[in-house]
């Protein structure tokens, strides 16, 4: 049993990687964004590609964190 929380903690630790994946995501959106305003839109639309990409990860970090703790 405690092998098991250790185990799901253990993936959890994933999120906080997607979190900073996240942020740096945004923040090269808000960069590029303040060189070249004219590229806004187009940018915004790579940067929300980048968003939903990092949180697929974390996604999938948080299932197996689950799958560790109710399945096995």
């Amino acid at each position: 049993e405690g092998a098991k929380l250790i185990g799901a903690g253990a993936a959890t630790i994933a999120l906080a990687g997607a979190a900073v994946g996240i942020g740096n995501v945004f923040s090269s959106l808000i960069h590029s964004v303040a060189r070249n305003p004219s590229l806004a839109k187009q940018l915004f639309g790579y940067a929300i590609l980048g968003f939903a990409l990092t949180e697929a990860i974390a996604l999938f970090a948080l299932m197996m964190a689950f799958l560790i703790l109710f399945v096995f």
